[in-house]
């Protein structure tokens, strides 16, 4: 269901919850919802919540995290938004889920097998609710969880189901690999294709 202008409003004038390092510590194992609907055209699948995401129940949540800026500057969003607005997106044709519910402290803490299931599990949602695209968050982990090695940015070869695949980079502020500006770059690549 999507959120109403009211609810959405609401959500701007909540001020953002900062767990406190204890919270953050104990926030591992947490999972957190997904954004999810029927009838989105992208529907964005991260790695695995991170600690921080785990204590504030949002994802993407922790101050370095590029996701949002990355979904506003590729015109995804009219504004920035906030983790804490996430349901917003559902009012822009986007949601969010993950290859690995639980919360780690780094997405290394994953072993191949939670992977694999997860792409399982994805394959289950996305038949369900039948987006028009998925991207996967995460080179390393697509290549493992796909089987697929070689695999690089962009548009996948094999869809899942009748959607769309790509894979786009990890917007963590640990990926140095990539700015804002490179990853709305490529964001921007898939918001084209499917926003057509």
């Amino acid at each position: 269901m999507n959120p109403t202008p009211a609810q959405i409003r609401a959500a701007d004038q909540q001020p953002p919850f900062k767990p406190t390092p204890a919270q953050i510590r104990a926030a591992e194992g947490k999972k957190i919802p997904d954004i999810i609907a029927p009838g989105l055209r992208i529907l964005f699948c991260g790695i695995n919540p991170g600690l921080y995401s785990g204590a504030v129940g949002h994802h993407f949540a922790r101050p370095g995290n590029r996701f949002w800026k990355a979904l506003h500057r590729c015109g995804l969003t009219p504004r920035l938004l906030e983790p804490g607005e996430e349901r917003a997106l559902l009012g822009h044709g986007c949601g969010i889920t993950n290859l690995v519910e639980r919360a780690t402290a780094t997405a290394a803490e994953l072993s191949n097998e939670e992977l694999i299931r997860g792409r399982r599990r994805l394959a289950g949602r996305v038949g369900y609710y039948r987006p028009n695209a998925v991207a996967v968050l995460g080179i390393g982990a697509y290549r493992t969880a796909f089987g697929h090695p070689e695999a690089g940015t962009g548009p996948q070869q094999n869809g899942i189901g009748a959607s769309q695949l790509w894979v786009l980079p990890n917007p963590s502020g640990l990926n140095a690999h990539y700015q804002v500006d490179d990853l709305a770059g490529l964001f921007g690549e898939l918001r084209k294709a499917v926003f057509r």
